[in-house]
């Protein structure tokens, strides 16, 4: 199949006006200018008109099974209250809730242009019959936590393995996601680092997403900590430094790492996150909801962290009048864009494609239109001019005109 658009974005390599993109199987075999491609008499050509052709975007953290809270938890003052407040509204879901959020969630992705999601997997029951309702590409993450079950962390690392070992799929993968350090007890954040090393698994954390959590840990005060301590919380291993510290000292730093939120920083933690090659993810519209402090993209970046982007929950998401949010990757970048006036457009393009792909363990496999990458793509339309086909991306709203995983459409052109 040959598809030729107005404008390609390949993302790894400058726009092309007038482009083609050869595809043979699941894969890509070459992309290009029209005028260089030469097509056999007998080759199959799509034209798809007046859009924008770019590879699939990654969205490199969200919690699927939590789409259907969307608006109904109003932002809190505190993120403890937060906490609270989630935990109430879980407690009369039943299996089929769960489900019909998690389906919702992907269904709100797939038309608004991802092709690849990871997701925190808070019930883990819905795998893998999930995976199959859906075209999406799924790394799903089996969140771990043990403080309020009071379960032994070889208990609970032991009953995630034997559930991964169970999942096969042939598009969509699991792994492990001890859900943040004040949730979970040391030894499980090494045991995991552990195992995941082993295995060559990626593991994906929350860390540093709040001023309480930085407190807790850097200085063995404040909200949460006083509340984690009133529920049985061992707090003694706090007061030893930031909870990306927390993260090295536990050996849950590294390449196959996907630290999120990391909102709070102490000084050398970048320097630290970016020396073990540990990949960070930022949801911009979740970080606007809890009015965190200003995320230190150029901090980040300047030492040398791989920086991606996801959606969250919408359980973390604002309301714009009565409109209740959706997932949205396009909303995401519009909303770091509006936040960040220093980061360009095709930087903010990177974080949703490249970024991602490099962070799961899938760079050259998807996040760019190269030869050899998997055929995951999506087209929006434009009639604009060629200059500004990185800015018409991001000002982009609504569902995508066709979307294409692994070869296959999802989205097929009207």
């Amino acid at each position: 199949m040959i598809l030729r658009a107005r404008f390609i974005l390949p993302i790894a390599a400058p726009p092309i006006e007038n482009g083609a993109v050869v595809i043979v199987g699941n894969k890509i075999r070459s992309v290009g200018a029209w005028a260089d491609l030469r097509p056999p008499a007998n080759e199959k050509i799509l034209d798809l008109g007046e859009v924008i052709l770019l590879p699939g975007l990654v969205n490199a953290h969200c919690h699927l099974d939590y789409t259907d809270m969307a608006g109904q938890l109003p932002p809190p003052k505190k993120f403890t209250d937060w906490i609270a407040a989630i935990t109430a509204a879980k407690t009369g879901w039943s299996y089929s809730d769960y489900a019909h959020s998690w389906l919702n969630g992907a269904h709100q992705l797939l038309k608004t242009g991802t092709t690849t999601v990871a997701d925190i997997e808070a019930m883990p029951d819905l795998l893998p019959e999930v995976w199959d309702a859906t075209p999406l590409r799924i790394f799903s993450f089996l969140e771990m936590t043990g403080i309020r079950a009071r379960r032994q962390p070889k208990e609970i690392l032991r009953e995630a393995v034997g559930k991964i070992d169970l999942l096969k799929h042939a598009r969509s993968r699991a792994s492990f996601s001890p859900h943040a350090p004040y949730s979970t007890l040391p030894e499980l954040l090494r045991l995991t680092a552990k195992t995941a090393r082993k295995r060559k698994w990626r593991v994906t954390t929350h860390v540093a997403e709040s001023d309480q959590e930085f407190e807790m840990f850097q200085h063995a005060r404040g909200d949460m900590h006083d509340w984690l301590a009133r529920n049985d919380r061992d707090n003694s291993d706090c007061g030893l430094g930031s909870p990306i510290a927390h993260l090295a000292r536990n050996q849950l730093l590294g390449e196959n790492v996907l630290a999120i939120h990391v909102n709070c920083l102490a000084r050398g933690d970048a320097t630290l996150l970016a020396k073990n090659k540990t990949h960070v993810v930022h949801c911009p519209r979740s970080h606007d909801y809890f009015k965190h402090p200003p995320f230190q993209r150029q901090r980040l970046t300047n030492a040398g962290v791989n920086l991606c982007l996801g959606t969250d929950s919408l359980a973390t998401t604002r309301k714009t009048g009565k409109q209740k949010p959706e997932l949205d990757m396009f909303a995401e970048m519009r909303a770091l864009a509006e936040k960040d006036n220093s980061i360009s457009p095709q930087e903010i393009l990177q974080m949703a494609t490249v970024n991602g792909a490099r962070a799961l363990g899938f760079a050259g496999k998807i996040g760019a239109l190269s030869p050899g990458a998997l055929a995951d793509l999506i087209t929006i339309p434009f009639h604009g001019r060629f200059a500004k086909v990185h800015d018409a991306v991001l000002q982009h709203t609504g569902s995508v005109t066709t979307s294409m995983i692994e070869g296959r459409w999802t989205i097929p052109p009207k």
